[in-house]
């Protein structure tokens, strides 16, 4: 019988569900874990029987059950497990069974946001979701101050530089010129991440974003769900997160 490998300390902690993996890079950056006697450094590895403490507790040797939930969030709700000033995160407005679960988000919306939000205990699903290399696309309707000028939609595609990071958009699609205060309403695919990306890009361009919902994420889909609601999903449902339909 092989040997088991051994592997990174963030991968073993993500898997307790504690934290996503990339938060578990964080807090080995900060010197926040410890790994059998020593302070952990990013690149190390280990075993889950290892002695493995973070923030001076000792790691949960058992790995709960996964759980994989969309949430429909509102506008207002903190996309964080705890907020220092007494702000709404989207956990309260999870039932008590699923707020026990040590959940986290994978990938945010800031809190003038609404729409497609997914909530997890596993680190690793989290961590596929996050990913630059995943380039899965996520739709978002855009509802801007001003009408729209098509003629933009090539700076959009080409991006800008802001604070040293590159936002662009993949598509940019005008709604169809029906009804009142269409020119002002756009449909906007990313692929990327970065912390209020199609704010900052519209920002960039003299475009002020007045509401933005998540729609689309893989080929899942914000459809039914009422605001605050949510679905668990099950493995096919999953799978669909990582499934590009452009």
């Amino acid at each position: 019988m092989p040997e088991p490998e051994a592997q990174r300390l963030q991968k073993i902690i993500a898997h307790t569900g504690l934290c996503s993996r990339r938060e578990a890079e964080a807090l080995i950056r900060d010197g926040k874990v410890r790994h059998n006697g020593k302070i952990a450094e990013l690149g190390d590895k280990g075993f889950p029987e290892d002695a493995i403490f973070v923030n001076k507790k000792p790691l949960s040797k058992e790995s709960t059950r996964p759980i994989t939930l969309v949430l429909n969030k509102p506008k207002g709700f903190l996309c964080t497990n705890s907020d220092p000033h007494g702000g709404q995160t989207v956990f309260e407005l999870l039932p008590p069974d699923l707020q026990r679960q040590r959940m986290f988000c994978a990938g945010r919306l800031d809190k003038d946001s609404e729409g497609l939000l997914v909530l997890t205990n596993d680190g690793d699903l989290a961590h596929r979701l996050t990913h630059p290399s995943s380039q899965i696309i996520k739709k978002y309707r855009v509802v801007l101050h001003r009408d729209f000028i098509k003629a933009d939609i090539p700076k959009l595609l080409n991006g800008v530089e802001d604070e040293g990071e590159l936002l662009q958009a993949e598509k940019v699609i005008p709604a169809p010129e029906v009804g009142e205060g269409h020119a002002r309403r756009l449909e906007v695919h990313l692929h990327h991440g970065k912390k209020r990306e199609i704010r900052r890009l519209f920002e960039a361009n003299r475009y002020f974003v007045k509401k933005l919902v998540r729609t689309q994420i893989g080929q899942m889909i914000l459809k039914g769900m009422p605001k605050g609601g949510i679905k668990i999903l099950r493995q096919k449902e999953i799978e669909r997160l990582f499934v590009n339909s452009r």
